[in-house]
């Protein structure tokens, strides 16, 4: 089995395969991102799936970027959700994310293992900042999300600020210069916006897979 067939087993969807099999050709160290929000203390069995294929390309010697998303947890992940995700305060997410690391290693290699938080640029940006990342999407592309067109359709509300977390996942592929986006199948739109926003700055479009989850399974890795 080749490389590529070897880094793409098992996923649901592969977005810019070409792409991954000549970067893999020109044996090219891929920086390959993996984000999580610390919604709740611990990681769970769901999470397993994208963890190992990280681990995958960390072991054929490629660049495994852990994200925690403590910004992005500030607005709610609105994927495959029917209505508004409750958000936590800024203390709940550090209390949560203080766990992950510890438990994420349990599948990754720490000493090579590049660990990040979305507040790092975030934390520092105004609202102009905000205003210039939203005016690169368009309400109509973001109807195109199944969960946003079913709740439109149902006539649910759906928040400005759910609008927003897609972009904010997209513009950390950016300050990442992800070569590789990984996450779960409720993740692909997610994944595509990071290509769109990677393409508008000027970088080449990361790669998007995706994996199935263990749907239902909550319990805790430890």
């Amino acid at each position: 089995m080749s490389a590529y067939e070897t880094l793409v087993s098992n996923a649901d969807a592969v977005i810019g395969g070409d792409d991954l099999k000549e970067r893999l050709d020109a044996g090219k160290r891929l920086r390959v991102k993996l984000g999580v929000d610390p919604t709740r203390p611990d990681l769970t069995f769901g999470h397993m799936v994208v963890f190992n294929k990280l681990r995958q390309f960390q072991d054929r010697g490629h660049q495994a970027i852990l994200l925690i998303g403590d910004f992005t947890t500030l607005i709610g992940d609105p994927s495959g959700r029917s209505d508004l995700r409750p958000t936590l305060t800024k203390e709940e997410i550090a209390q949560n994310a203080s766990t992950y690391l510890e438990q994420a290693y349990k599948i990754l290699d720490p000493e090579k293992t590049e660990v990040r938080h979305n507040s790092e640029w975030f934390g520092e940006q105004g609202f102009e900042d905000c205003l210039l990342l939203a005016r690169k999407m368009t309400v109509s592309r973001m109807l195109e999300r199944d969960d946003f067109s079913k709740r439109y359709k149902d006539n649910k509300p759906i928040s400005i600020i759910e609008f927003l977390y897609p972009l904010v996942q997209g513009q950390d592929s950016v300050e990442l210069q992800a070569d590789i986006e990984l996450g779960g199948s409720d993740q692909l739109f997610n994944l595509l916006v990071g290509r769109h926003l990677q393409k508008e700055a000027g970088q080449e479009e990361q790669i998007c897979i995706t994996l199935p989850l263990l749907v239902g399974d909550r319990r805790s890795v430890v």
